[in-house]
Parts: C-alpha cells; sequence; structure tokens
C-alpha cells in the first residue's frame, strides 16, 4: 500500500510516488467522469472514451481537438439550456419566406473586402544590421514650435521623426501642392468673393472648401482607384456648381434646413472630422508659409483684412447655427489655452544647468504664471458661487490676495473662494485637516443661508442644492470617522442644518402661557404620497398610518431623506452612533450639547421618533448618568468659555432633552421617572437653591428652571405627584419669594430673564398640581361605585385639594405686586410672563374649586367677588390696558400673515418654526406683545363668570375697547392664513385668545340685554374661527358648535327685520344691472315662498338646524375626547402633550355643505336603496332641508363668512342635490330652498365670480359632475325648470367648450326635454351668445342639431335661441381666417339657403338680436341688410331678384 505525502517531501518525491503508481498499474481511488457539454445535448461520455496512457507516461490529452487547425469560420450560435422548456408557437409564414427567399437584397447583406491596390506601400528601411535601430528620442533636433493639444515630449520627438520620414518621400508631391495652392491664392485675391463663402473654418483653404479641388466627405474610398476618384471629382464639381448658383441667404437657408434634418451624432462627428482635418491642414501649411510669405509680400496685407473678416463672420454663424450658449465660452477658453507661455511669464526662470530642464516645457509651467485679473464688469449670466472659509458668499469681481488661501482650486483661477462642489471634494480627502476645513466652511455656508444672507444674492435654495447634493449622507458618513476632529465639525454641521437656537428659545418662552406646553410635531407637512381625503375612520387613520410605515421601511434612505430628514437620519442608525459617541469618544462639551439639540429636535419630530429614542439601547442611560449626576466634583471655568469636559456634571440641555421625550406621551414619562430614577434627579436639582449648587450661577438657575418644567409636564399626566410632600417645604420657600423679583429687575438685569422664566415655570408647576388635585374627587368617587368586572379603576393621586390650595392667597400677592409695574413698560414687559402665570392658575384653581365636596361654595363665592373688585376690575380701568388692547391688531399673526411666514430658506423635509433671528417686538412672539396676559385674563374672567353669574355685566367694558374691536373686524375680514409648521404654531397661541374673546361674549349675550350691537360681529368671529381650528382644538370647535354658531342672539337679524328686508332686497332690485340680468326670477319663485318667509324658517329651527350638523360632526369624537380631556385638565386621561400633526384644520373649508357633500358621497358609493321607494326617507330630507337652511341664512346674513368657498364650489355643491336620489329635488322644502339659493347665485356679482375651470375642491373637474348632472337630468328631470335652469347655467360662453360640445354630442337627449321657458330662466341670452362662437366642430353641431330637428323652439328655447344665434352670426362672417374655416362658412350658407324647412331657413338668415319677449326669443330682419345680402347671393350664386323671394315668405 502506497504512503501518503508527507510535509516536508519535496517536488522528487512526488514525481518518485507517481512512478511508483503507475508501474504497479493498481486503479486509481477517483475515477474521472467526464460530464457531458450542455450547449451538445446528452452525449455521455465517461473514462471509456479516453485513451489508454502510452509509454507509461503521464501524457495531457484534450478531447475533439483535432490535429490540423480548423478554418476560420464562424463557430455555431450558443444555444439556450431552457429553450427546450420554452412554448412554442407555429412560425410565421411570412417569416419563412422571406428566409427562403434569395433576391437582391441577399446581396447587400454580403461583406465586400475593400480594394487596397492603390494603397502605397513602404517598405522598412534597410539598416544593414540583424535588428532594427532602436529609436532613441534624443537622435531628433527640438523644434521650438509646440504642436496644439499640449502634446508630451515624446510624442513630440515622434511626430518630428514621422515628419522627417514623410518629407523625403514626398517633397515632390509637396512642391506641386506649394504653387497649387499658390495659384488659388492669387486667384482668391482677384476674386474676394469667393474668400467670404460662409463654408470657410479657418485662415486656411481646408478640403472640400470652396476653392479646393477635392471633396471633403465623399472621397471615393474603397472603391476602384480611378473609378472612385473620378466619381467623387464629380459630385464635388456638381455641388461647386449648385453652390455657386446660389445667393448666401439660399445657402443659409440651406445649411439650417440641412443641419435639422441631420442626427445630432452625426453632426458631431462631422463637425470633429473638420476640425481634425483643419488642424492636420494647418500644421501642412505652417511648413511651407515662409517662403509663400516671402514670395507675395506684397498682398498680406489686403489678405490679412479679408481673412479676419472671414472668421469673424464664421464665428457669428457657427453659434447662429448650433444655438448653444456655450459657443462662445468654448472658443474663448480654446484661445485661452493656445496662449504660448514664455519665460517672462514665469516667476521662477528655468535654467539649462537644472536636471532635466534641457528642455523646457512652458506648457507644463503654465500654473506658475500670475493669476489674471477677477473680471470686473457685471453680467447678466449667472456664475457659479463661492465662499469664503468663513462661510461667506465672495463677489465675483472682488480681488482678494492669495495668501488668504481662497484660490486654491482648478476652475476659474483668478476667483477667490470654493465652490459647493469644490468644498463637498475635499470633505472626501483624505487629508484630516481638509476634510475638517471641508465641513467646517460648510457649516458656517448653512448657517448664514438659514439666516437668509443668500436670498437675495442667490438663484434657489443654497439648503435645497445642497440636500439634493448628498449633504445630509457626506455628514452621516463623516460621523462615523475615526477622527475627532471630523466627527466634530459634522455634528457641528449637522446641528446647524437641523437645530434652530431660537426656535427652542421662543418655545421654552412659551412653555408658560396657556396650554404652551403642548406643541404640534415638527413633522413635514409634504410627504411623497400625501394622502388629501381625509378620513372618516380611526381605524382606517390607524391602518393608514401602519401602511405608511411599512412602505418606509422598504424604501432607502435617501428617497426617505428627500421628503423627510429626520426619518432618513433614523433609518442610518444615527441614535446607536450617538449613544457611542457620548459614552465612548466622550467628545468636548461644545459637541456634546450639539448632539443634545441635535436628539431635542429629533424628538420633537413625531411620536414614533420620541419612542425610537427612547428605546435605543444605552442612549437615555448614558445621558443621564453622564449629564444629570446627582453627584459631581466642581470644576471651575473660565468667564465664557466651557469646561473641558461636560461628563460627569449636571447639564440643562440634557434635562431639557428629557423633558421633551417626556412629552411624547405619558407612558414615555412613567418610565423616565421610575426606570432612569428621574424623581430623584428632580428633587436634586430642586430641593438646593440654585445658589447653593456647585455650578455657575446661570447653569444653575437653567437646570433649576428644567427641573420644574420636567416636574410640570410629568404632573400634567397625573404623575410625579407623590414628590409634592416630600418638596412642600421648598416650593413655600420659593413661592413667597416670587414677589421679590420685581425689585431684583434693577439689582441684576443679567440673570432677571432667567429669574422669571423659573418662577413661570414654578407657576406651571402648580397649575398642573392643581388640575390633578382637582380630579381626586372623581376618581374617589369613581372607585368606590366600581365593579370588580369592569377592570382595574384608575386610582387617585396622592395630593387633596386641601395641599394645594394654601397657594391661592399667596399667588394673589403675588400677582397684586407685578400688576403695580403695569403703568412702567420695560418693568410690565421683563414680569409680563410671571403676571400671565399667575392669572392662569387662579383660573385653573377657580375652574376646579367649586367641584370640591370640602370647599365651601358661599366662601367660594366671596373669594371671586373679592378678586374682581380688588384685582381685576381696578385693573381693566387702568390706562395701560387700553394700550395692551390697542395693540392686539399690529402683533397679531392673524391680521399680518407676513409675521408667521416661512424663513427664506425653509426646507420642505425639516420642519421649523422660522424663530432665525428672533422676531420683532411687535409680534405675536415679541416682546410688546399683549396676547399671553390678555390671554390668561380672559382665561381667569371667563372662570370666575362662570361660577358666579352676576359678576357678568361688570366685565361688559372688555367689548367696549376700540382696539379689540378693530382686531375682531380685521379677523373676520381676513382670508385664511398661510398653514405651515412656523404658523401652525403662532395660530394655535392666537386662537386660543378669540376663543375666550368667544366665550365671553356667548356669558354676555345671555345675561346683558344691550350686547345685540356685538352680535353679528361676535358671531363673524366664531364662523371664522370655527373653520380655521387646527387639530388638536376639537373641544374649542364642539364649544363654538355647541353655544355660538347656531345662538339666535347671535344673529340679530332673525328678529329685527332681516326677513323683511330680503323680500324689499328682492322687490326693488336696487341693483340695476342684477334687474336686467334677471327679469323673471321673481317669476321663477312666483308660486313658491318669499326669500323672507324662508329665512324666518330657517331661523326658526336653529336648534334643529344644529343637531343635524353636530350628527354630521361625530367622526371627530375620538378625537374630541383627548381634545376635552387636555383642555379640561382631566391630568389622569391625557396621554400625550404632543399634539396631532397640524396639516390643515380640522373642519374643510366648505362645512356649511358638509351634510349635503356626505350624503352625496353614501349614495354615490353603494348602489342606490331609495331607487325603489316611492318616497324618500324622511330623515333624509329633513338633512338636505336643514342644510339649505343654513345655507340660505349664511348667503344672506352672513356673505363674508363664504368668501373663501368660490362660487363654483358653491354651486357645485348645490348640484349634489340633484344626484342625491332620484326625485330628492322635487319635495317641497328641498325645491323652494335650492329655488331661493338659485336666485342668489344668478345676481351679476355671483356670476362674475363664477370660474368653473378652476380646481375645486373634492371634485376630480367640473366637468365629470356637470356629465352626471346630464345623465341624471335625461333620467329623473321630469321637465323640471329648476333642474333645467342648472343644466343651462354652465353652458355660458365664457365656459369651456367642452360643457356645450357634451350638451350637443354624447348627450343631445338633453335638448328634448331642457324646456326651461323665457320667462322662468334668471339669466340674460346676451351671456351664451357673445363672443361669437369660433368653435367649428360645435358649430356644425349646432347646425346638425337644428337641420335634423333635435333642438326645436317648442321643446328648448333658449338653446335655440343660441344655435341660431351662432349660426347666424358665423355664415355672415366675413373676417378674415383660414381656409378651412372659410370654406366650411360659405357651405354652411349654401346648406341654410337649401333647406326645405323655410322657418328654420328664415330664423338662420333673418335672426337679428335676443329678444326675451318674443315668441321665439329673438327679433329678425324685414329685409336682410345690403352688405348680407351681396355676401348671400355670391356665395348661393343668386340674383337680387332671386332673393326677395325669399324675404317675403
Amino acid at each position: 500500500m502506497l504512503s501518503r505525502p508527507k510535509p516536508g517531501e519535496s517536488e522528487a518525491d512526488l514525481l518518485q510516488f507517481q512512478n511508483e503508481f503507475l508501474s504497479v498499474k493498481a486503479s486509481p481511488a477517483v475515477k474521472i467522469v467526464k460530464k457531458a457539454d450542455k450547449r451538445k445535448g446528452d452525449l455521455g461520455s465517461g473514462d471509456d472514451d479516453r485513451p489508454p496512457l502510452q509509454h507509461g507516461r503521464d501524457v495531457v490529452m484534450l478531447d475533439d481537438f483535432p490535429d490540423e487547425p480548423p478554418p476560420l469560420t464562424p463557430g455555431p450560435p450558443k444555444k439556450s439550456r431552457f429553450k427546450g422548456t420554452r412554448v412554442h408557437f407555429e412560425e410565421d409564414p411570412g417569416e419563412q419566406l422571406d428566409r427562403a427567399d434569395q433576391h437582391i437584397t441577399a446581396v447587400f447583406n454580403k461583406i465586400i473586402e475593400r480594394d487596397t491596390s492603390s494603397v502605397r506601400v513602404t517598405t522598412p528601411i534597410f539598416t544593414g544590421g540583424p535588428f532594427p535601430t532602436v529609436f532613441h528620442r534624443s537622435e531628433i533636433k527640438h523644434e521650438a514650435k509646440s504642436a496644439p493639444g499640449r502634446k508630451s515630449i515624446f510624442a513630440q520627438k515622434i511626430a518630428a521623426k514621422r515628419a522627417a520620414e514623410g518629407t523625403q518621400i514626398s517633397v515632390t508631391i509637396d512642391c506641386d501642392a506649394t504653387e497649387r495652392m499658390n495659384a488659388e491664392v492669387l486667384e482668391g485675391a482677384s476674386h474676394p468673393e469667393s474668400l467670404r463663402a460662409p463654408f470657410f473654418g479657418d485662415e486656411e483653404k481646408s478640403p472640400g472648401s470652396l476653392s479646393s479641388g477635392c471633396p471633403r466627405i465623399v472621397t471615393g474610398e474603397g472603391l476602384r482607384s480611378l473609378a472612385g476618384e473620378q466619381e467623387a471629382q464629380n459630385i464635388h464639381k456638381e455641388n461647386l456648381e449648385r453652390l455657386k448658383s446660389m445667393s448666401k441667404e439660399q445657402i443659409l437657408e440651406e445649411q439650417k434646413q440641412l443641419l435639422a434634418q441631420i442626427d445630432p451624432n452625426l453632426l458631431a462627428f462631422l463637425k470633429s472630422r473638420h476640425s481634425t482635418a483643419t488642424t492636420e491642414g494647418r500644421e501642412e501649411k505652417r511648413e511651407h508659409e515662409k517662403p509663400w510669405k516671402s514670395m507675395h509680400s506684397e498682398l498680406q496685407p489686403a489678405l490679412q483684412q479679408e481673412k479676419g473678416e472671414i472668421l469673424n463672420a464664421n464665428l457669428s454663424q457657427e453659434s447662429i447655427i448650433e444655438m448653444q450658449p456655450d459657443t462662445e465660452k468654448s472658443l474663448r477658453t480654446e484661445v485661452s489655452t493656445k496662449i504660448n507661455v514664455t519665460d517672462d511669464d514665469l516667476p521662477v526662470k528655468p535654467q539649462k544647468e537644472w536636471l532635466h530642464m534641457d528642455s523646457v516645457e512652458f506648457e507644463k509651467l503654465e500654473w506658475m504664471k500670475d493669476l489674471p485679473q477677477p473680471r470686473q464688469k457685471k453680467t447678466k449670466k449667472g456664475m457659479q458661487a463661492r465662499f469664503s472659509l468663513k462661510g461667506e458668499l465672495i463677489p465675483p469681481d472682488k480681488d482678494l490676495p492669495t495668501h488668504l488661501g481662497l484660490h486654491h482650486h482648478g476652475e476659474e483661477a483668478e476667483r477667490a473662494g470654493y465652490s459647493l462642489q469644490e468644498l463637498f471634494h475635499l470633505s472626501r480627502s483624505q487629508v484630516i485637516q481638509q476634510r475638517t476645513l471641508a465641513l467646517q466652511v460648510l457649516a458656517c455656508v448653512v448657517q448664514k443661508a438659514k439666516a437668509g444672507e443668500f436670498a437675495t444674492l442667490l438663484k434657489g435654495s443654497v439648503l435645497q442644492v445642497l440636500l439634493d447634493a448628498g449633504f445630509l449622507f457626506l455628514l452621516r458618513f463623516s460621523i462615523d470617522d475615526s477622527v475627532e476632529n471630523v466627527v466634530a465639525a459634522a455634528i457641528h454641521a449637522l446641528h446647524a442644518l437641523l437645530v434652530s437656537s431660537e426656535d427652542e428659545e421662543y418655545l421654552d418662552k412659551t412653555f408658560s402661557w396657556y396650554q404652551g406646553m403642548t406643541f404640534h410635531p415638527f413633522t413635514p407637512n409634504k410627504e411623497e404620497e400625501e394622502d388629501e381625503e381625509e378620513e372618516d375612520n380611526e381605524l382606517k387613520t390607524i391602518q393608514k398610518t401602519v401602511g405608511r410605515k411599512s412602505k418606509d421601511e422598504n424604501k432607502p434612505d435617501p428617497e426617505i431623506a428627500r421628503y423627510d430628514v429626520v426619518k432618513g437620519l433614523l433609518k442610518t442608525k444615527i441614535l446607536h452612533r450617538f449613544r457611542y459617541l457620548l459614552e465612548v469618544m466622550q467628545p468636548v462639551p461644545l459637541v456634546v450639547l450639539e448632539i443634545l439639540d441635535i436628539l431635542t429636535f429629533i424628538t420633537r419630530h413625531s411620536i414614533e421618533a420620541c419612542s425610537q429614542v427612547l428605546n435605543c439601547p444605552r442612549l437615555i442611560e448614558t445621558v443621564v448618568r453622564e449629564f444629570l449626576p446627582t453627584q459631581w466634583s466642581p470644576r471651575i471655568a473660565e468667564p465664557g468659555q466651557l469646561l473641558t469636559s461636560l461628563h460627569g456634571v449636571p447639564c440643562a440641555t440634557a434635562m431639557k432633552l428629557i423633558r421633551v421625550l417626556a412629552s411624547g406621551g405619558r407612558n414615555a414619562a412613567a418610565r423616565l421617572l421610575n426606570k432612569f430614577e428621574m424623581k430623584s434627579r428632580l428633587s436634586r436639582f430642586i430641593a438646593e437653591e440654585p445658589q447653593d449648587l456647585p455650578l455657575r450661577t446661570e447653569d444653575a438657575m437653567r437646570i433649576n428652571t428644567e427641573a420644574f418644567r420636567l416636574w410640570a409636564v410629568a404632573a400634567g399626566y397625573g404623575q410625579a405627584c407623590d414628590l409634592y410632600r416630600d418638596l412642600y417645604p421648598v416650593l413655600m420657600k420659593v413661592v413667597p419669594s416670587l414677589s421679590q423679583l420685581a425689585s431684583d429687575f434693577l439689582i441684576n438685569k443679567s440673570t432677571f430673564e432667567v429669574s422669571i422664566q423659573r418662577a413661570a415655570a414654578v407657576m406651571t408647576l402648580l397649575t398642573q398640581l392643581t388640575q390633578t388635585a382637582g380630579c381626586r374627587a372623581e376618581l374617589q368617587a369613581q372607585l368606590s361605585r366600581s365593579d370588580p368586572e369592569d377592570g382595574d379603576p384608575i386610582p387617585p393621586p396622592p395630593i387633596t385639594w386641601s395641599q394645594v390650595s394654601g397657594f391661592r392667597a399667596i399667588i394673589e400677592s403675588v400677582l397684586k405686586q407685578c400688576l403695580k409695574d403695569l403703568s412702567h413698560l420695560s418693568s410690565w414687559q421683563a414680569l409680563q410672563p410671571l403676571s400671565a402665570a399667575c392669572m392662569l392658575y387662579l383660573g385653573v384653581y377657580y375652574s376646579h374649586c367649586r367641584q370640591q365636596p370640602s370647599v365651601n361654595a358661599v366662601d367660594c363665592l366671596e373669594e371671586v367677588e373679592h378678586l374682581s373688585s380688588s384685582v381685576l376690575l381696578p385693573l381693566l380701568s387702568q390706562p395701560a390696558m387700553r394700550t395692551l388692547w390697542e395693540m392686539l391688531r399690529p402683533c397679531s399673526a392673524v391680521c399680518n400673515p407676513l409675521s408667521c411666514s416661512q424663513a427664506p430658506e425653509s426646507l420642505p423635509s425639516i420642519s421649523s418654526l422660522s424663530c432665525i433671528g428672533g422676531k420683532p417686538p411687535m409680534s405675536l412672539l415679541g416682546s410688546k406683545s399683549p396676547f399671553p396676559f390678555l390671554t390668561a385674563l380672559l382665561v381667569l374672567v371667563n372662570n370666575i363668570t362662570h361660577i358666579h353669574k352676576g359678576l357678568v355685566g361688570k366685565y361688559a367694558a372688555i367689548f367696549d375697547e376700540k382696539g379689540l374691536e378693530n382686531y375682531l373686524v380685521q379677523c373676520s375680514t381676513s382670508g385664511p392664513p398661510y398653514l405651515a409648521p412656523s404658523s401652525a404654531w403662532l395660530l394655535r397661541l392666537e386662537y386660543h385668545f378669540q376663543y375666550f374673546v368667544l366665550a365671553l361674549a356667548q356669558k354676555m349675550a345671555d345675561t346683558c340685554p344691550d350686547y345685540s350691537q356685538h352680535a353679528s360681529l361676535h358671531h363673524c368671529v366664531a364662523m371664522a374661527l370655527l373653520s380655521r381650528l387646527l387639530p388638536g382644538s376639537e373641544y374649542l370647535a364642539h364649544e363654538l358648535l355647541l353655544g355660538l354658531i347656531f345662538n339666535p342672539k347671535l344673529i340679530p337679524e332673525g328678529k329685527t327685520g332681516g326677513p323683511e328686508a330680503a323680500d324689499l332686497s328682492d322687490l326693488l332690485h336696487l341693483d340695476s344691472k342684477a334687474k336686467s340680468a334677471q327679469p323673471g326670477s321673481a317669476a321663477v319663485l312666483s308660486s313658491l315662498p318669499s326669500r323672507g318667509a324662508l329665512l324666518e324658517d330657517a331661523f326658526n329651527h336653529l336648534p334643529l338646524i344644529q343637531s343635524c350638523y353636530r350628527s354630521h360632526f361625530v367622526y371627530l369624537e375620538p378625537a374630541l375626547v383627548r381634545s376635552r380631556n387636555l383642555y379640561q385638565g382631566r391630568t389622569h386621561l391625557v396621554q400625550s402633550m404632543l399634539l396631532p400633526e397640524a396639516k390643515g384644520p380640522i373642519l374643510p373649508s366648505d362645512w356649511p355643505y358638509l351634510p349635503l357633500i356626505s350624503l352625496y358621497n353614501k349614495v354615490t358609493s353603494t348602489e342606490s336603496q331609495w331607487a325603489v321607494l316611492p318616497s324618500l326617507p324622511m330623515d333624509l330630507v329633513n338633512t338636505v332641508t336643514r342644510n339649505l337652511q343654513w345655507a340660505l341664512l349664511l348667503e344672506t346674513w352672513r356673505a363674508s363668512v363664504l368668501q373663501d368657498i368660490s362660487a363654483a364650489a358653491r354651486l357645485a355643491r348645490l348640484m349634489c342635490i340633484f344626484l342625491t336620489g332620484s326625485n330628492l329635488f322635487l319635495e317641497g322644502p328641498v325645491h323652494c330652498y335650492t329655488a331661493a339659493l338659485l336666485s342668489l347665485y344668478c345676481q351679476s356679482k355671483v356670476l362674475d365670480s363664477l370660474n368653473l375651470d378652476a380646481a375645486l375642491p373634492g371634485l376630480a373637474s367640473f366637468y365629470d359632475l356637470y356629465i352626471n348632472l346630464l345623465e341624471q337630468f335625461e333620467s329623473v328631470s321630469f321637465g323640471d325648470s329648476l333642474f333645467g335652469i342648472f343644466v343651462l347655467l354652465p353652458l355660458q360662453r365664457r365656459f369651456s367648450v367642452q360643457l356645450r360640445m357634451a350638451v350637443f354630442g354624447e348627450h343631445v337627449g338633453t335638448l328634448r326635454a331642457l324646456g326651461v321657458p323665457f320667462q322662468q330662466f334668471p339669466l340674460p341670452l346676451e351671456k351664451y351668445l357673445s363672443p361669437p362662437e369660433d368653435n367649428l366642430s360645435l358649430l356644425r353641431q349646432y347646425f346638425q342639431t337644428l337641420v335634423t330637428g333635435i333642438l326645436q323652439q317648442k321643446r328648448c328655447p333658449i338653446l335655440y335661441v343660441v344655435a341660431v344665434g351662432h349660426i347666424n352670426s358665423f355664415i355672415f362672417s366675413q373676417d378674415s381666417t383660414t381656409q378651412e374655416i372659410d370654406a366650411a362658412r360659405k357651405n354652411m350658407l349654401q346648406k341654410t339657403w337649401l333647406l326645405a324647412d323655410e322657418v328654420l331657413k328664415r330664423h338662420l338668415l333673418y335672426y337679428k338680436l335676443p329678444n326675451k319677449d318674443s315668441p321665439v326669443g329673438f327679433d329678425l330682419y324685414k329685409e336682410l341688410p345690403a352688405i348680407r345680402m351681396k355676401y348671400l347671393c355670391t356665395t348661393t350664386k343668386k340674383e337680387h331678384r332671386g332673393d326677395a323671394s325669399v324675404s317675403d315668405s
């Protein structure tokens, strides 16, 4: 048995083992089997086909390898292994014939060998040696001229050698060419016209030019030498003769046509070939230029002038033909690159003694020249933006010195600064300093772009350009860098892109406003696949959210980041990287603070983002452990400087991150308080005074303020209330000291603002604790009467009303102390946040006071009376309050939409509040804004008047303020504000003020008899506010619907002569234009109740109208419950401080028509179940009637609140009546109110604003709705005139011709039932006849329906007049027009002349003007005017006397 090879044995040992194995002739342990070739089928062959080894040697055998080489024939095509399994169809017989047919096309498919008989063959130069001589470039003498294209030295030597070899062979040929060229130049001098031909491309004649003797494109190559050259020469001569016979203009015209027909790729190839030939021709010319110049020196001046003109003409024509704006730039660049560089241009003179400088390549030393001067002249062309190292935009004409380091770039070397593309390239450099510098410059550019410094200087958005170029992922890659400096620069750039310190500052300031803890998520409104239709079901909304999540998971990161940057970042696992940076790398304090700011911004994005931050492994643990420690060693930093390391030191930014995380939901807050031990942190930073903490005073104040805010958020969920007992002594010490802040304003102004924010945070905390304690009695009652089967009830909070009621007197004294400085403007503006927070606390206290069993009602009423008499009423009488009311309008966001407009560089994929640069003092968030204080004042007044009804009349003076009245008038008349993340946040704060004004007005309407003078204004404001309230304020909308919108006391017109005034307006027709426009409108309603009677009936049914609308708003019930819990302070039921996304108002803009739209959608989406019933369900008729009653009431008495709904949208909503049920429009109340609304829509001012071509909300197009209306009219109209008017209304001449063609085309059957009489038609006929119809297809349809009898005067009188009028205007029109229309016009006139129906013939020929009083609807000529008679005779070839019989007939 043979042994196996062992380690260490050589190759000789292996060969010996092989010989031993072969000598034994044993069978191998492995049998080699040859697998069948897949392309040859199953030709299985194994070892049996292999021949035995010869002579005992190991011979390599190649199967199927022939002894002789095979002929060079194309190999067989490859066969597919799957071809046999495919489905085969029967072959087309035509393809079989084409394959078998051998006709002349087979000849063209064969390849013919090219003729090389005329090609010159050169033999190698005989050297006499065994091998050719090796070429060395030093043997060739250097020539001074430089070849075009910047060839290297070796290439120049090779070209010189080939030129020398070619010169020896073709000396005689060149001499002959030189003589022929000289002769042609002389001939050209005598005939300068040939030199001006537009086909010259260079100073010399190129092959194929007008004066050359040989063609340039067609050369005859490939044919027999003599025949090919002769044929090409004949073609060239024929072309020259044809060109000489044409003028210059004709040549240019033909050239343009030819270039337009040629394929662009072929044209580029021909131009490149022309340039190559021109370059070679120039090189050959230069060889013989000097002797030619010496022979013809006397012709040089004249020829030089001619050549310059030819070059200029060629350049201008080329730019005209190619229509390329970059032609001039490319030519200028080409000329600049061919400028020779000399020794004088270089700062260092090259010496021949230097190594390898015996042959100086000046082209390669061009970079050493001085930079050219930047362009000084201004140009309209856009130039590439370049930035300094500080991110500043450098003007293109600014000349900066080179030592600043702004010229290290290749493109536009003379300009200072770096473009974005160059900075992107530099950021991926392998040099650390370059990467860091590029990211730092990009961060500066982003900061200045967000500040709006480039808005007027650059075209487009810098930030959008950066994001489109992948800036976000460039930063993400850089954050993964291992170098700390690069990571710091990338974090700084990402912080500049996402975070706005001003936004966070104003969010902190409004934290203590009314409902200031809540905020809308920072989610972009414009998503890639945003659904416009609102969902009516909570389950559908959840399913939609889940579906969107699954879609986002399957999309790539760049696609997600394109419409939502935060989502794109979260998909890149950036949270895990932040955790690694904070836990392992431990960067410098500035980077730590920026990371915490970015995490805060991500947390504000959405509840999903908040959950991801909270669930990221060890991220929150690291933040709490490293930046919120309970014990730390004091560290001292220089004034104005940060610590060397922030790890192990408490940080207010980290506490703010925890607070924003807690705002995401009650579950997140519970996890933070319990799992991450934030309760102990709260006790640590609240129990000790800020000045006693081993931190800087300002840092200690900020972290103490954030601790109070975090506790307030937790108390808003009813959590962390067990800390109240432990920290009660601290609160009792802090709250009384707040009254001393007014005196501290003059002592320490530097920390006064931070102290005021801390005091407001304490008030907000006490407000939330009071709300939680106020819910204890309710929860205790539920617990006592709950059953075990109902589940676990909510336990009462560990805080009682008696424990929090003791702060009321203290806070009231603090409020009195603050209000003393109301007359001092500077100190009042500083103390205003604290005053507003105190009033909000008192308002919440009294709203829960009456509900507590332990509170004596009489004592509560006495406290309220004392507060009113001692604090509130004297406050309202102060002169400074009048100033606050007058500042409402200048500081309003509703009245001044530009104050909440988006920033210049705002991006749809990054939400921002647009507070960059700060808000002006006279704005909603400005220092002089009265909104926070007045809102808190109205909250307190509403709550105490709700307890004590007798105090309502004492606050009537509020509505007598002129400033408040002007503000409300402006709010009711202004259009809907633009909705964006920046405006939604501000508008919500202002809407709270408007709501409490209206809530107080409702109490005034119930108690004060002289309130009616303000009722109409307040009702208009309530209507406007209802259509503008944003998601999260459903409770306010519900309260408006219950107490204000349908309140008869806010609609005084119903009792003070409003219906009579409407009847008087209809009878007198005050508008003269409306009188002529609707002479028969009264006839329409002659048999119907008057508009006044309908208005009176609608006013009396306001409670039923209210219940109808409330039933249709039931889909908002889940959102209403969440909103009610938040506004009523039911802390145990509040789920989150994060509001829903503000993609639009709660109710649609056309909500007054919502019941009608809902019924229409219900009927059209399912099979109609009422079609077979003799009558419609009564509830359906009542619903439509209530909707029409409310619409008529608003159209008559509140027309201003419907100005946001276009006339076309209102008309489309009314058309839904005819599409809802088969005979709904025939019901008595529905028919009456629809006719009354139609009479309003037919007034001239409404008709002029009617635009059916504009996009209508909720409709794909008005055309589709109209087609449905026509189909319904054909089915169930019953000849109803009201239905017919709605069909005729969109057929006016100024509307789309498609509507008229639909009636006279596919739905021509409507003409048989559209019998609206002239006396009932409310529109003037001129709107259908002017201007004359110009659509030939429609005119032919008019004529066809008239001739065939489909359109008759008795069946459809209105459209009969329209068709006759347009046909008459068309056939007698003699305006110049196209030949087709003129022929159709004459043809139609001839057919009219030959009509057998004499009545129709007379109407078409003798039509004069529309007239509703006429039986046929128009006047007729007694005799045709002379010009028409002449034209008729000319067209029909009749004499005048022949036409007289027609006129008499």
